[in-house]
């Protein structure tokens, strides 16, 4: 959020960044008194600025999810499909996280083809693997989007693994959104049959 604000308060971006870090807080705090079971912050900025986020970032995360009582959860995107087009091999800003102390890391790898052995570094994390890709409106079968999981596999164990979609769907057509999960749904069976319980 201070990456896109106007500060003519703080003067000083870490701590805008701090004090964006205090207001979220009290959110999370609030979804968790109110029954949430996990809380995710979505934060493209760590990716589209990752000298700022290595200055500061971590340490706002860590004070955003201070003292949470639930699970939590960071997505680091690229950005919707529908508006930013080109995607990089890989995140500028990733292994940082294994920093966080988020339990979960959301990445996206379907549609930039990512590089997934970095997630090797994020050991201890459950790792939210985006493996549908909202840049095509064509609906993956659910054996191409088991590949994209067993892609990560020699890198993160199966049990840390949730699938998902590489980001939200709100530019996809219903029936493609629809397709669309019911291949992760037909993917994790698949994935299930391979690996067992």
């Amino acid at each position: 959020m201070s990456q896109q604000a106007q500060d003519d308060f703080y003067g000083d971006a870490e701590a805008l960044a701090m004090a964006y870090a205090d207001a979220v807080n009290a959110e999370v705090k609030d979804l968790f008194a109110a029954g949430a079971d996990i809380v995710q912050l979505d934060e493209p900025y760590l990716q589209a600025r990752p000298g700022p986020a290595r200055e500061f970032g971590i340490k706002a995360l860590n004070r955003a999810l201070d003292g949470a009582k639930g699970t939590t959860a960071v997505h680091i995107c690229f950005g919707y499909a529908a508006i930013i087009h080109e995607r990089p091999a890989g995140y500028s800003f990733l292994p940082e996280l294994a920093g966080a102390s988020c339990d979960q890391v959301s990445i996206e790898t379907a549609q930039s083809n990512l590089d997934v052995s970095v997630l090797e570094e994020l050991a201890g994390k459950t790792i939210i693997l985006g493996v549908i890709n909202l840049a095509d409106h064509s609906v993956e079968s659910g054996e191409v989007v088991a590949q994209r999981v067993r892609r990560a596999l020699p890198f993160v164990e199966p049990e840390r693994l949730v699938i998902a979609t590489d980001c939200g769907m709100k530019y996809l057509p219903r029936l493609a959104a629809e397709g669309k999960l019911r291949s992760m749904a037909e993917a994790a069976r698949i994935l299930r049959a391979e690996l067992g319980p």
